[in-house]
């Protein structure tokens, strides 16, 4: 291969990617808000995500495109596991559109007769009406010209090389061989980041001769399991349910060219019967892109009737700490037949959802900027536990000991609903920190000594701890409430001297309420904590305090 085929190799392919670039962004502006309305209909049903991948990848004629705003949708809670993989078998689909042109047109027609006029009509419209629609179509036309321009250089690069022999002889040496053309295709798809150029690549070459159908074959069955690159790239940083996702398509990708390599000369002899019964004779670039269709249509058929046990499989992996902390740990619904064993269960949960409420308050309470986002997930953590809880709650059996069930569970669920209020309102503490600057030294002495005393509370409300004393308790939420009166009157001179503007008056109040709202519903949990944990035990404890009590009338 002399180095003007060399430079003229990297070249088409220059021209085939740069087109193709063109093409898929000038499209998904033109398109506007389709793509995301097609993804949106694609949650009705998984037939529904398959036609909407096929559709979207036509249209704007890129998988890995497609494949990122999927995992994109999933990142962002818009589409769920179950729907993404619809679109992802569908991308896949979607994607053999590629191989039908370049095998159809690339070798049919001439190609300068459609790049050229493309290429002049796509840069007048860009330049006339520039990043609008038109402008887009323009970008679209123009990449178009530039795709077959690419097509034309490949074919003439693979056309003048002429002899085969020593790739045919590469490609008759048996399997390892046939393993050493699936990794080329692999390697040129990572390296070029486009399974369709890989393609072209692969088309180009065995229609020049230079390569052999059924090392083609495993190039074509190698730029399948390149194009999961995508995938790889799309979920750095990406959250657990986006990681599920990619994984998807890289299962399906891996697990279609396993079997597509196993079955190669099955599939190859339907290819040969499809071509003939077509009448398209003997073309090798048609023959590719029919088994590049064979491939796809197979996976979709291995994988279409395991996407319920993959869905399953991948949401035990790549959890992330919200959706582990929110998932009950304790109640197994087998144990609800059993009062006294359910009332244990529900024991342990609360004791976890009491550590986790108390996490989240220290937090708050500690931290001098906020970061009320970071608190977020632990608090709708504690609402799925909380919600989790009042429907095992609801199923235990009272055939046996209705006493037990009618004394403590009440008294469980009530627990549940102190450490809801308890993660509200260490949000709320964070979310109002950047607001509240307190310029005045004894001011913001006052302020960090209650907060301090908030969290040396939190500690004393560890039930599990066996130093746990609710005397001291107790005693330690009389003590904060004394101070935090006497913080609130402090507050309210200073604003009314002009010490502290009215502003932030107000919001340092509204803060300082929610921290004595903590302290409050944690000391209120631990004490029905307590009572609950007592199996058996009627006795309520002596000082119990109600929901009302000690509420703030500011």
């Amino acid at each position: 291969m002399s180095v003007s085929a060399i430079f003229a190799f990297i070249g088409g392919i220059g021209l085939f990617l740069l087109g193709m670039r063109l093409m898929t962004d000038g499209l998904k502006v033109a398109a506007g808000d389709t793509l995301r309305q097609i993804l949106t209909a694609a949650t009705r049903s998984r037939w529904r995500g398959l036609a909407s991948g096929v559709l979207i990848t036509t249209m704007v004629q890129s998988s890995s495109a497609v494949i990122f705003a999927t995992v994109g949708f999933v990142n962002a809670g818009l589409l769920t596991l179950y729907q993404a993989i619809g679109v992802i078998y569908g991308s896949n689909l979607g994607t053999t559109l590629t191989s039908w042109i370049v095998a159809l047109v690339g070798f049919n027609v001439d190609l300068q007769l459609l790049a050229m006029p493309a290429l002049g009509v796509g840069m007048g419209l860009w330049v006339a009406f520039g990043s609008r629609r038109y402008g887009a179509l323009g970008q679209a036309l123009a990449g178009f010209g530039l795709f077959f321009l690419g097509i034309d250089v490949l074919r003439d690069t693979f056309s003048d090389l002429g002899d085969a022999a020593a790739l045919e002889a590469w490609a008759g040496r048996g399997m390892l061989s046939l393993l050493l053309f699936v990794l080329i295709g692999t390697t040129l798809t990572v390296l070029m980041q486009s399974s369709s150029a890989a393609l072209a690549v692969t088309l180009t070459a065995a229609a020049g001769g230079l390569i052999p159908m059924t090392a083609a074959a495993a190039m074509v069955i190698g730029a399948n399991v390149g194009t999961t690159s995508t995938a790889a790239f799309a979920v750095l940083g990406a959250t657990a349910a986006a990681k599920r996702a990619a994984s998807a398509h890289v299962v399906f990708n891996a697990l279609t060219a396993i079997v597509a390599f196993a079955t190669l000369p099955v599939l190859l002899w339907l290819v040969a019967g499809i071509s003939n019964l077509l009448g398209l004779g003997g073309a090798i670039a048609t023959s590719l892109a029919i088994f590049h269709t064979l491939t796809k249509l197979l996976g979709v058929a291995l994988m279409w009737p395991l996407t319920g046990a993959l869905v399953r499989q991948l949401e035990k992996r790549f959890r992330s700490q919200e959706e582990d902390e929110s998932r009950p740990m304790y109640l197994d619904r087998n144990v609800q037949t059993a009062p006294g064993l359910a009332i244990d269960a529900m024991a342990l949960e609360l004791h976890r959802m009491n550590g986790l409420a108390s996490r989240l308050a220290a937090e708050a309470l500690s931290s001098e900027t906020g970061g009320a986002e970071r608190l977020e997930p632990g608090k709708r953590a504690i609402d799925d536990l909380n919600l989790a809880l009042g429907d095992f709650a609801s199923g235990i059996s009272r055939s046996e000991n209705d006493r037990i069930v009618g004394a403590r569970v009440p008294d469980g669920l009530r627990v549940g609903n102190y450490l809801v209020d308890v993660a509200e309102h260490a949000v709320a503490v964070a979310r109002l920190q950047p607001q509240v600057e307190l310029r005045d030294e004894a001011l913001a002495e006052a302020g960090n000594v209650l907060r301090a005393h908030a969290a040396q509370l939190l500690g004393l409300a560890r039930v599990d701890d066996e130093a746990f004393d609710v005397e001291a308790l107790r005693a330690a939420r009389s003590a904060f409430e004394s101070e935090y009166q006497a913080f609130k009157a402090q507050l309210l001179r200073a604003g009314t001297a002009g010490v502290l503007p009215a502003r932030r008056m107000a919001v340092a109040l509204e803060q300082h309420s929610a921290i004595r709202r903590i302290v409050d519903q944690v000391t209120k949990a631990a004490e029905y904590l307590l009572r609950f944990k007592a199996a058996g035990d009627a006795e309520e404890p002596a000082e119990s305090v109600t929901d009302d009590e000690h509420e703030d009338a500011a």
